[in-house]
């Protein structure tokens, strides 16, 4: 049986994917009520599994009882994606970061197969773990090689 927050998950994502512009508006308290749970249940859901590295952006609307816009990131043309892209990854990112990002990546067609495991391999742990500031050092690699990949 799934677990609730994979419940959860699966039913936005539908959601989502029904909507004509990849996008969800969404109330928390509703969104509880639904499954039974509390709205903390629905927070730990959108923090963790529809963040910006996996493709997704999130947007809180406070007043008339508040609501959350959940939007899937299209990757409309080569300049907007390397920015997205840059902006995911920032000066550090972990290897956890890293892979979602690049699960994204891949879901969206924009990587294949076998860079997906190049990648992969390339930014682990173990691979880094001789170098001083490792995150960093995986953020570099990952624009660089990303930037390479999209030209």
């Amino acid at each position: 049986m799934a677990r609730l927050s994979d419940v959860i998950e699966s039913f936005i994502k539908a959601l989502i994917s029904e909507s004509e512009d990849q996008k969800l508006q969404i109330q928390r308290n509703e969104l509880a009520d639904r499954f039974s749970c509390a709205p903390s249940q629905i927070n730990y859901v959108l923090t963790t599994r529809f963040t910006c590295e996996k493709g997704y952006l999130i947007e809180s609307r406070r007043g008339g009882g508040g609501c959350i816009v959940i939007r899937k990131v299209k990757y409309n043309n080569h300049r907007s994606r390397k920015e997205l892209i840059d902006e995911s990854i920032g000066d550090s990112i972990t290897y956890h970061n890293s892979i979602a990002l690049l699960e994204s990546l891949y879901d969206a067609e924009i990587i294949n197969d076998r860079e997906f495991n190049i990648i992969k391999m390339v930014i682990n742990d173990r691979t880094l773990q001789a170098v001083e500031n490792r995150n960093k050092v995986r953020a570099d690699i990952l624009k660089s090689t990303i930037a390479l990949l999209l030209s």
